[in-house]
């Protein structure tokens, strides 16, 4: 009866939904041509003078959701990387917004915490003030990125019960080969090269040499990123941050003398200091609300194509798995993007933003391919890499004219990885058997019930030589490096985008705005005229984002709950190898948590 009373509810919900849009489209149809300009200038004049833009970086942020509008609403309602910037790129300019005020949490990695602390000292440097605040930096827990992001603001608050979870960074890899072993399975694998350090996780019971470097370089490297950054915003040496994390977590007082906040407050309290400051007449706008209101700075001008490769590369369409959260890559919507892109005349350049641990050997090079044919079309492509363009990631991305990474971003991993599972052990321990007849000699390549032969061992060996061979040669070719030096930088090693821009692995260190600089530089576009952002492939029509809004409110609670409960064993599945995403590939970087 429960789920007769749940269904009935929400198909109720469609129906109305669903006469809703009817009836709006219909109304739409009738008035569109006179009320347009109308409708655009009440919600451009409702923005007041004295504004103060209100950001909550609670819910995290998002790169970009592919997929339909039914998968987006499943998704749920994270805020972008790119509203975030357009909007701040819009309210700097803007003399009615005087300032912003930021509730700082959520899980944020390295590299986005970097574009936004970017985008907060541009707003700055227009004169413009920026407040920070926080509950607290991390409850029992760690909270360096949430307080790397915090001191890109004037001044920062924290209430009197808050810590400060400052006590430096941690990599902890877990190693599942005893539970294997238990279970009667063993991890049949091999890999280019040494630093390839995803098959370690399924073969070893501890870091070896190799992967405990590499973790340790990435770790050191980030941690001075985000232990510079902060001495230079608050005006302490580099030297007295990393005392304080020796000795951290740091709580409230104790933060307020070592100098990382300006001041122990409530929310309330933090309100009332900047009427105090603007006068009573200031007004706080919530800033999804600002960005409908004021739209986005890239709307007409010559035109740059924008093209999102998130997620894991995978053959077929872009998409969206909510079981794991995560996005898919997919090379015919990519290459779609692409085509549509290089046949628009009106396209001076592509902007290919790119946040993937790579996947399929295939579509990475199905992808890659595009990019040779823009830029022949004499169409330059300028990649901006998110928080992670690693193996497959960077593969998509090496052909470009320039590669943009924020000094955080993880990318590299040039190497390939492959093998099976076999599992004999586990089927005699469940009391199963099999038999088998077969026509070829390899035929049972890739069986898990036996082992490799000599003869199938040879041929996995010789994929991964060439596989190897040809993302090693590629790179030397896009990246225009002696193939020594690509061979010695490659070997599965993933670089922070600090390390990979001194190894010649990307051009210049920045986020979205600085690639959109490059872009018009390479397509002769003067550097103070305006240009349009024109997403590719074409998204939705205007009716099906009508629909999706609607959908918004019908559906994503529910079906949310419901992953939400399902989401930690499938993540673990999916590390342990029992849940395989239709986007793991040879070309596939091992997570690596750089949220902190």
């Amino acid at each position: 009866e429960g789920t007769g009373y749940m269904n009935s509810r929400y198909i109720g919900r469609y129906l109305i939904v669903g006469l809703a849009v009817i009836g709006g489209v219909a109304l739409a149809g009738m008035t569109l041509g006179g009320c347009g300009l109308l409708v655009t200038a009440l919600w451009t004049e409702g923005i007041e003078e004295k504004t103060i833009l209100v950001i909550d970086f609670q819910k995290g942020l998002e790169e970009y959701v592919p997929g339909k509008a039914l998968t987006k609403a499943l998704h749920g309602k994270k805020p972008t990387v790119r509203s975030y910037i357009e909007g701040l790129i819009k309210a700097r300019d803007d003399k009615r917004v005087v300032g912003v005020i930021a509730r700082i949490g959520g899980g944020l990695r390295i590299a986005r915490v970097q574009e936004i602390r970017d985008a907060i000292k541009a707003f700055r440097k227009k004169g413009k003030f920026a407040v920070a605040y926080a509950e607290t930096f991390g409850e029992f827990a760690g909270g360096h990125s949430k307080y790397y992001l915090a001191t890109a603001f004037d001044e920062i608050y924290l209430q009197p019960s808050g810590d400060i979870g400052f006590n430096g960074l941690m990599m902890a890899t877990p190693f599942i080969k005893g539970t294997l072993d238990k279970l009667g399975v063993e991890a049949q694998m091999d890999h280019r090269k040494e630093y390839k350090n995803f098959k370690n996780f399924f073969t070893d019971t501890k870091f070896s040499k190799a992967h405990k470097e590499a973790s340790l370089k990435i770790i050191n490297s980030l941690f001075d990123q985000i232990c510079q950054g902060i001495a230079q915003s608050r005006g302490l040496t580099v030297e007295k941050i990393k005392d304080v994390a020796n000795n951290g977590p740091l709580l409230a007082q104790e933060a307020l003398e070592a100098k990382f906040v300006d001041g122990l407050a409530y929310r309330d309290e933090i309100r009332e200091k900047l009427k105090k400051r603007f006068g009573k007449e200031c007004k706080f706008l919530k800033f999804k609300k600002y960005f409908k209101k004021a739209k986005s700075p890239f709307r007409s001008g010559k035109r740059i194509a924008l093209i999102y490769g998130v997620g894991g590369v995978k053959r077929g369409k872009s998409g969206y798995d909510p079981m794991t959260e995560e996005s898919m890559m997919g090379s015919d919507t990519v290459c779609k993007a692409f085509r549509q892109a290089i046949k628009d005349d009106d396209v001076k350049a592509i902007l290919f933003r790119v946040d993937s641990p790579g996947g399929s050997y295939v579509a990475s090079d199905t992808i890659w391919r595009e990019t040779i044919r823009a830029k022949d079309k004499g169409k330059p492509v300028i990649v901006s890499m998110g928080s992670l363009a690693a193996s497959g990631g960077y593969f998509v991305s090496m052909e470009a004219h320039k590669i943009v990474a924020q000094p955080g971003t993880l990318t590299g991993s040039i190497g390939v990885l492959a093998g099976k599972m076999y599992s004999k052990g586990l089927y005699d321990k469940l009391g199963i058997s099999w038999d088998e007849v077969h026509t070829s000699r390899n035929a049972g390549l890739w069986q898990p019930f036996k082992r490799f032969s000599r003869s199938e061992w040879d041929r996995l060996q010789a994929s991964l030589d060439r596989i190897y061979e040809d993302f090693t040669a590629k790179v030397a070719k896009g990246r225009k490096l002696p193939k020594e030096t690509v061979l010695e930088i490659a070997k599965g090693r993933v670089w922070t985008g600090l390390d990979a821009k001194e190894r010649g692995l990307v051009d210049e260190l920045g986020g979205f705005e600085r690639a959109l600089e490059l872009a018009k530089e390479a397509s002769k576009i003067g550097k103070d005229e305006k240009i349009e952002l024109k997403l590719y492939p074409k998204p939705d029509s205007a009716f099906a984002e009508m629909m999706q809004s609607m959908l918004d409110e019908a559906t994503s609670a529910p079906m949310e709950d419901v992953y939400a409960q399902m989401r930690p064993l499938v993540k673990l599945a999916r590390r342990m190898g029992l849940y395989r995403s239709k986007s793991d590939g040879v070309l596939r970087n091992p997570a690596v948590d750089n949220s902190f």
